[in-house]
């Protein structure tokens, strides 16, 4: 990472998430000042301690989130998810123009932020519409915005790597041999530091994946390594999605985004374009090294 003027302040939101709290840490890490922005007053002391200026502000408070981006020179956005909420596309529609208009408000220099695989697509991607929501008003606020279009994260994979103790890796994705484009949140908030050091005009995007590609098959050979067992994926039939994430506290809208969303990976409808032209970046940490973490 190339080090800039000391003084140059960079914000960093999301921080109690992976990607968030990867950035922040990386620029810190590089002797940048770190502003990040909380809403639970009870993590100040962990990012003071860490080296950073802690803000307390809300995604539905234009005001707040505009003095938190005041006085930067850049600005690393995520907008959060409501799963548990019934309206959750309408709370990250209004997120989406919070975020812009205090970017604007707050005449931020340069804005990167974390989209997903499959944001191209106007129809038929589910959670992803979110994402493009987001890059929708950032991109009319004419401030230069790097998007992260990023692979399916490898920490997704959690909670069935959990379930696996039986012999049987449970998986969304189908089909079982197919490899698709996979990225550790940690190399997402690296890469989401670097990028928020460089200089860039206008709108750009960046896709973002791991070292290689990964299938259900390839997880599940990773959970045998990890566990000195074997292990072997089994296919979920969409009719069963329901009940096995009636724990993961989704309500119902947000249950259909997870259905549609998954039928667009599993179909290739969401995708990386291989003649895109966008800058494709590379992290470095594994499908073994995320699954092994895990384990642990």
């Amino acid at each position: 990472m190339q080090m800039n003027d000391r003084d140059e302040l960079y914000v960093v939101t999301g921080v109690s998430g992976r990607t968030g709290s990867a950035a922040a840490q990386a620029l810190i890490k590089a002797g940048k000042r770190v502003r990040v922005v909380i809403r639970d007053a009870s993590k100040e002391a962990i990012w003071s301690r860490r080296g950073a200026e802690v803000v307390l502000a809300d995604f539905t408070d234009v005001e707040a989130l505009s003095r938190a981006f005041s006085g930067s020179y850049g600005a690393y956005v995520i907008s959060p998810p409501q799963y548990s909420s019934d309206i959750l596309f309408e709370q990250a529609d209004a997120m989406a123009r919070n975020i812009a208009e205090a970017v604007a408000i707050s005449q931020l220099q340069k804005v990167v932020a974390l989209s997903s695989i499959g944001a191209d697509k106007p129809k038929r991607t589910g959670w992803i519409a979110m994402n493009r929501g987001l890059e929708t008003y950032l991109s009319r606020t004419e401030i230069p915005v790097s998007f992260l279009r990023a692979a399916y994260f490898m920490e997704n994979w959690g909670p069935l790597v959990q379930a696996a103790g039986h012999g049987e890796l449970p998986s969304f994705l189908a089909p079982l041999e197919r490899k698709i484009p996979m990225i550790a949140t940690d190399d997402i908030g690296r890469i989401a530091a670097e990028a928020l050091c460089e200089d860039w005009a206008k709108v750009r995007i960046l896709e973002l994946e791991g070292p290689a590609r990964y299938s259900p098959m390839d997880v599940a050979n990773c959970v045998s390594r990890a566990l000195s067992k074997s292990i072997v994926p089994a296919g979920l039939p969409t009719s069963d999605w329901p009940q096995a994430l009636s724990g993961a506290g989704f309500s119902a809208a947000a249950l259909t985004g997870f259905t549609e969303m998954t039928k667009g990976l599993n179909s290739g409808h969401i995708s990386f374009a291989e003649d895109s032209g966008f800058d494709r970046r590379a992290g470095t940490i594994s499908l073994d090294a995320v699954i092994s973490a895990m384990v642990k």
